[in-house]
């Protein structure tokens, strides 16, 4: 009868021997860089028109992610596959980008014909290679050599740690690359306009209710109409404005249900209103107004320009944004 428990147990440190094979290799390449890098970074800085990804096998697949990644972080760019390369699509590859290839071994014959087309049309060349002394490692211009570290799955030699370190690379190149660029937030939400990272890099201006949607009324407003207010929009709350239209104050449910509850009975609003309650300006990212709201407990915030009411977000309008 097989042991289950065993058989467990061997899987698991099998899974760890995998990552920390590729950890310690990770942290070989980290250490390596050096002026290869730096030279990569100022190439793609120089180019004028796309970053072309590279590459063949599993290489390929890596390669293709990579030129993802730098298009996402604004640096145009595409895969080409080596093999159909040489069967048309050498015409992607224009005179004005930069190509990065991709290859363990570097010795490949399927890339031979992307070679000679950047060395012919003088296209920078970027090499990403175990091969120092391969056909790759000696036509690039820059040369980004991958460690010498065993693959993780012993001796079938499939890729596996070089494809880790070679994806991790291409990370590293396009962080430094939209660093260096200056790329931001704002920037970033141009390429990511769909989904919950969409939806986190809006602004608080994106989001709110305007107009006559907000609930608000003036200092001294009676009680009962302030309520009539805030039933009328269905938010929860009202806003209470003093002089020159500044935020004075917010009168929400759970305030009306602790005076009640104490037995007093209020005049106006602003017997019962919160005095500067927290707001934001419209420029506000939704990911922070969302955790400021789940800090505070609450649900409701009014958005402020020079301290006059310009909107309102309620919990609702980032749930529906798609922020949680």
């Amino acid at each position: 009868m097989t042991d289950v428990s065993s058989d467990l147990s061997r899987d698991v440190a099998i899974g760890r021997r995998v990552l920390e094979t590729e950890a310690a290799a990770l942290s070989d390449l980290a250490a390596s860089l050096g002026d290869p890098f730096a030279q990569a970074i100022e190439t793609l800085m120089g180019c004028e028109g796309r970053i072309v990804c590279a590459g063949i096998g599993k290489s390929g697949h890596v390669a293709r992610k990579m030129a993802a990644t730098f298009a996402s972080t604004g640096a145009p760019a595409q895969f080409v596959h080596s093999n159909e390369a040489s069967h048309g699509d050498l015409g992607m590859i224009s005179r004005r980008d930069v190509v990065i290839m991709l290859s363990k071994s570097g010795a490949s014959a399927e890339l031979s014909d992307v070679i000679a087309f950047t060395r012919r049309f003088d296209v920078p060349l970027i090499a990403i290679t175990a091969g120092a002394d391969s056909a790759l490692g000696r036509a690039a211009d820059v040369l980004l050599l991958l460690p010498d570290a065993p693959e993780a799955c012993g001796e079938t030699k499939a890729p596996t740690t070089s494809t880790t370190l070679s994806m991790a690379l291409g990370d590293a190149l396009a962080v430094a690359l939209l660093e260096r660029r200056g790329f931001k937030a704002d920037d970033f939400k141009v390429y990511h306009p769909g989904g919950k990272l969409g939806a986190m890099l809006k602004r608080a201006r994106d989001l709110m209710k305007t107009g006559e949607a907000i609930p608000a009324v003036p200092m001294g407003t009676s009680l009962a109409d302030g309520l009539t207010e805030l039933s009328a929009k269905g938010l929860g709350c009202v806003g209470v404005f003093g002089q020159h239209g500044l935020l004075a104050g917010m009168v929400t449910d759970g305030d009306l249900r602790r005076h009640l509850a104490a037995g007093t009975k209020p005049d106006t609003v602003d017997d019962v209103m919160t005095r500067e309650p927290y707001a934001v300006t419209p420029e506000t990212l939704a990911a922070e107004l969302l955790k400021e709201m789940n800090q505070r407990k609450i649900t409701q915030v009014f958005i402020l320009e020079e301290g006059r009411i310009a909107g309102i977000v309620h919990l609702h309008d980032l749930l529906v944004a798609g922020l949680a």
